[in-house]
C-alpha cells in the first residue's frame, strides 16, 4: 500500500493540484486537510464557516493557517459562480435558486472545479453518494462518448493490485452500459501502473449456463472489445477461470486472459458491492474508492464511515486524476 501511494506521489509531483473538500466542519476532513497541505502535494480548499473551522481547529489542536477557505456565505466571487451556474443548467435554474443551491457545500465546491478555480473535489464522509454525485453530473457531465459515470475499487494487499467495477452507482447495467463501465475501467487501472486484463465476470464461463444474466454479459463483452480493440477483454467468465491459471486452462484454454485477469467487471451493483467487501473482510484487501470515471473532471466520494486516512487517500487519488486528464486533453 505504502509503494502505490508513493508512486502517486511521485507523479503528482511539483504540479501540486488544488482539491475541494467541501466538508471542512468535519473532523476527519480537516484533519486531513491540514495534513495534505503540510505534505505539499495537494493544495486543499476546505469550504464551510469560517468561524466553525477554527474552533473545530482549536479543538483538535491543529494549525490552519496553510488552508485556503471558502464560505459559500461570504464567497467575494458569488455572483460569478450563479450566472455560471444558471448558464450550465440551460434553464433549469433561475438566480434565485441558483443563490439557493449554491450555499450546499456539495454544489458550491462543484462549481468550483468546474469554473477550473480548483482541479477536483473529495466529498461523502457526512453526504450520501447522492448528495456528491448529483451536483458533478449536473455541472461538470460525463467525457464525450460516456454516457453515465461509474464506480470502482483498487484493491491492493501488499505488491497485489486489482481493480473493480461497477462497486457504487450502476445498480443493473444493460449490455451497452456493461460494455462502458469495462473500457473506464481498464483505463483507470493504467492509471495505477496495471497493465489491464479485464474479466467480465457471471456465474458462466464462456457458455456453460445459459440465461438471460449470462447472455448480457456475453454481449457486453462483445461491445467492449470491438470497441476497444487496444484491451485484452474477454467473458463471460466465472471469477475462478478468470483468476486461477489452473483452472482457466480447463474451462478457457484459447482465452487471452489465461486465468490472470487484474481488472474484473461485476454484472450488477449488488454482487460487485458484494464482491469488494469479501475481498476486503475475508480476504485482507485494502479497498480504495469508490473512485468515479468518466466525468470531465474529478469527482470523488468518501463512505461516511471513512477515517483521515481514507481522506487523504481519496484526495491523492483526485490529484492524480487531475493531473492525467489535464495531459490528455493537451
Amino acid at each position: 500500500m505504502s509503494d502505490l501511494f508513493a508512486d502517486i506521489k511521485q507523479q503528482v509531483g511539483s504540479l501540486k493540484p488544488s482539491i475541494v473538500l467541501p466538508e471542512g466542519t468535519d473532523e476527519r476532513v480537516l484533519e486531513a486537510a491540514v495534513k495534505l497541505a503540510t505534505d505539499r502535494i495537494v493544495e486543499p480548499i476546505v469550504i464551510g464557516n469560517k468561524d466553525e473551522i477554527s474552533s473545530l481547529a482549536d479543538k483538535l489542536n491543529l494549525i490552519i493557517s496553510d488552508l485556503t477557505i471558502y464560505d459559500p456565505e461570504t464567497y467575494p466571487h458569488l455572483d460569478e459562480m450563479v450566472d455560471a451556474f444558471v448558464a450550465r443548467r440551460k434553464g433549469k435554474e433561475t438566480e434565485e435558486s441558483a443563490r439557493k443551491l449554491l450555499k450546499d457545500v456539495n454544489y458550491f465546491g462543484t462549481m468550483l472545479v468546474y469554473m477550473e478555480k480548483a482541479d477536483g473535489l473529495v466529498s461523502g464522509a457526512a453526504h450520501s453518494t447522492g448528495d456528491t454525485v448529483r451536483p458533478a453530473l449536473q455541472i461538470i457531465k460525463t467525457q464525450p462518448g460516456i454516457k453515465r459515470t461509474s464506480g470502482v475499487f483498487v484493491m491492493v494487499k501488499e505488491d497485489k493490485k486489482f481493480v473493480f467495477g461497477d462497486c457504487a452507482i450502476n445498480i443493473s447495467p444493460n449490455e451497452e452500459e456493461l460494455a462502458e463501465i469495462a473500457t473506464a475501467t481498464a483505463d483507470t487501472a493504467k492509471l495505477f501502473n496495471i497493465d489491464p486484463k479485464v474479466a467480465m465476470l457471471s456465474f458462466s464461463t464462456l457458455g456453460s449456463a445459459s440465461s438471460q444474466e449470462t447472455q448480457k454479459v456475453s454481449a457486453a463483452t462483445k461491445i467492449a472489445q470491438e470497441s476497444r480493440p487496444d484491451l485484452v477483454i474477454d467473458g463471460e467468465f466465472q471469477f475462478d477461470a478468470a483468476f486461477v491459471p489452473a483452472v482457466a486452462q480447463k474451462k478457457a484454454p484459447d482465452s487471452p486472459l489465461r486465468g490472470e485477469a487484474n481488472v474484473f467487471i461485476f454484472p450488477s451493483l449488488e454482487s460487485g458491492n458484494l464482491g469488494y467487501k469479501i475481498a476486503q473482510r475475508l480476504g485482507g484487501y485494502d479497498a480504495i474508492g469508490p473512485i468515479l470515471q468518466g466525468l470531465n473532471k474529478p469527482v470523488n466520494d468518501l463512505s461516511r464511515g471513512c477515517n483521515v486516512d481514507d481522506v487523504y487517500k481519496l484526495s491523492l487519488i483526485t490529484a492524480m486524476q487531475a493531473i492525467t486528464q489535464k495531459a490528455t486533453q493537451v
